[in-house]
């Protein structure tokens, strides 16, 4: 089996980095407008904007701490000025202490400590400034791709998307886990209907219980809004573009996740404890998924799509892949790869898959994204518990 490598950033906790961002993170909704003003003051900088940190409790506070801590802490990123309020639940000073484990710069500047937003911003920027100097500094390094962490997802969905774009990033999820890297499948709504597949290819019971546990879960949660969701889903675009059943969209999703063996499944946001291929418990939501996939340390996310769609994150590339040739045509500026070439008999599923895996090598050594050229800095934290 040949080798692979990429160019990346070691960081000081031991984990390698594809980007070298220094990240404004707001941890109160009320602070985000004053971070995306620093990115606009500070080349080199991002952040994003959400409606969190505040009126939270129990498992939903501790949710939204850890996608915080791990968008901080992801590989991607070189330092962090954690941007809050003062007041709020989620107190940036316990988050910013939490990311200062992982051995990154990392700082705090509070809105009602500087004397309000100008001060702030005043000061967030000064910091950032630094930082993104210390960060230019760096030199891109040779590392195996067993250091990768891979997300995959699939988002509006269409009939070629379980014959063309989803197996093909199959075939690459085989070649990163055979070459000892990590692949994520998430999604578990759009897995329902799939599950006995997936849990036959679980490593012990455990593992396999958990998969069954995962999907009657979602379900549940579903119920409990007055819906069953095996007749909720397909969404009208899914229908538009011809899927028919929610099993018939799931069994396409799982084609992401090639045939290796499934490791463990992890919670949302969560770190993998395993090299191979992890199932991370997410919602179907597109920026709820990205969101906790990169949370959970994905350094690169390989998005397919039928419909088309424009999805980005903030700190890590996403390369989007399209189902079918029309739709790449009418979106070049946001599709990265065509896999239309499949449906239309032009190439065979290995070769795409072999243009999707050298895709991942040269975004992972540098190379930008459509929608990092495009800023598309989407963020969204799953929640799973009312506000207060």
């Amino acid at each position: 089996m040949e080798t692979a490598q990429f160019w990346g950033y070691r960081r000081p906790d031991g984990r390698v980095g594809v980007r070298n961002h220094v990240l404004i993170l707001p941890t109160i909704v009320c602070a985000t407008q004053a971070a995306k003003q620093v990115t606009e003051l500070v080349h080199g900088t991002v952040s994003f904007i959400h409606q969190h940190g505040c009126a939270q409790v129990g498992v939903d506070y501790e949710q939204t701490f850890r996608t915080y801590v791990g968008m901080g802490t992801n590989p991607n990123v070189y330092g962090v000025v954690v941007m809050g309020l003062g007041c709020e639940t989620h107190q940036g000073r316990s988050v910013a202490q939490e990311i200062a484990k992982s051995g990154k710069p990392v700082d705090l500047v509070s809105i009602q400590d500087h004397g309000g937003t100008l001060g702030a911003i005043a000061e967030a920027a000064r910091i950032a400034a630094k930082m993104v100097q210390d960060a230019s500094a760096l030199v891109r390094e040779p590392f195996d791709i067993s250091e990768l962490i891979v997300g995959t997802e699939c988002g509006g969905s269409d009939a070629c998307s379980g014959l063309s774009a989803n197996p093909a990033v199959g075939y690459v999820s085989d070649m990163v886990v055979d070459r000892g890297g990590t692949v994520i499948l998430a999604e578990t709504t759009e897995l329902i209907g799939a599950e006995h597949l997936l849990a036959n290819r679980a490593v012990d019971d455990r593992v396999a219980k958990r998969v069954y546990e995962a999907i009657e879960a979602m379900e549940k949660r579903a119920m409990m809004m007055g819906v069953d969701i095996r007749t909720g889903n397909p969404s009208p675009g899914n229908r538009k573009g011809g899927l028919t059943t929610l099993e018939e969209k799931s069994l396409g999703a799982a084609a992401k996740a090639g045939t290796r063996p499934l490791q463990e499944l992890i919670n949302y946001a969560a770190r993998p404890t395993k090299k191979g291929l992890v199932w991370m418990d997410t919602p179907g939501h597109d920026i709820e998924q990205l969101t906790g996939m990169v949370a959970g340390g994905a350094q690169v996310v390989l998005f397919t799509s039928g419909r088309g769609t424009p999805t980005g994150s903030p700190i890590a590339p996403v390369i989007k892949i399209a189902t079918n040739t029309p739709m790449f045509e009418r979106m070049r500026e946001n599709m990265d790869v065509n896999a239309g070439t499949i449906i239309e008999g032009k190439e065979s599923l290995e070769s795409v898959g072999r243009r999707i895996f050298d895709e991942l090598l040269l975004t992972a050594s540098g190379k930008l994204t459509k929608s990092e050229i495009l800023k598309q800095h989407d963020f969204g934290i799953w929640r799973i518990g009312p506000t207060f």
